[in-house]
């Protein structure tokens, strides 16, 4: 008998003691791959269907700056917290979090609004700067500069937009420059000038950066 067959007999000897184990651990892998596609398919995706129509109400009431509304319905449709409640672990139920932190931050409630809006997760969508800036905003409303600065920066962290990061940029140096922080709101500032030469942050800066002694700034 050659090696070759030896080998085969002796792993089909070792099939057949251990059959039982296999085909078990095999049904298991089955049953769970099954699991998570009918999960997926049968519960998962109405679930985020409902969830997204359910939100729509509070996204129209944010638009109409109507934030009573938006954070908590009008009693037939949902608000943004409810939705939060019911739907957690959707995507409609994360983005609410986003309505929610933004909507309690224009009516001045700093600390809910930190509370939601570190928990939305905004990663690969233009919304996560806005939320990073957003949360600056509310760092800077309970005194604490140091992480509205470090917020700010995160926001401008898209060196493709030339909106949002050379808006929060100015704000980080500002932020900087009140708090006593003078090279690092020169900093700040030039960066916007080089990076973003065209924005409408760029066309303000040479008056701060002349204020705080930076005059050969070309």
């Amino acid at each position: 008998m050659s090696d070759s067959e030896v080998t085969l007999r002796k792993m089909q000897s070792s099939f057949e003691k251990n059959q039982k184990a296999i085909i078990g651990v095999i049904v298991a892998v089955v049953v769970l791959v099954g699991g998570y596609f009918g999960y997926k398919y049968l519960v998962q995706a109405p679930n985020e269907e409902k969830a997204s129509a359910a939100l729509f109400s509070a996204e129209r009431w944010f638009e109409l700056d109507s934030l009573n509304y938006t954070l908590n319905g009008d009693g037939q449709h949902l608000g943004a917290l409810a939705v939060i409640k019911k739907y957690d672990g959707t995507k409609a139920g994360n983005l609410a979090r986003y309505y929610a932190g933004m909507a309690y931050l224009r009516t001045g409630d700093a600390a809910n609004a930190i509370k939601q809006l570190e928990k939305f997760d905004g990663a690969g969508t233009p919304l996560q700067f806005l939320a990073y800036g957003a949360l600056g905003d509310a760092y800077m409303d309970s005194k604490n500069t140091g992480k509205g600065i470090e917020l700010y920066k995160k926001a401008a962290g898209n060196d493709k937009d030339n909106f949002i990061s050379p808006l929060y940029l100015f704000r980080a140096a500002l932020a900087s420059e009140v708090s006593g922080k003078a090279d690092e709101a020169k900093k700040l500032y030039l960066e916007i000038k080089n990076k973003f030469p065209y924005s409408q942050q760029a066309r303000e800066v040479d008056k701060y950066l002349a204020r705080l002694g930076e005059l050969s700034i070309d």
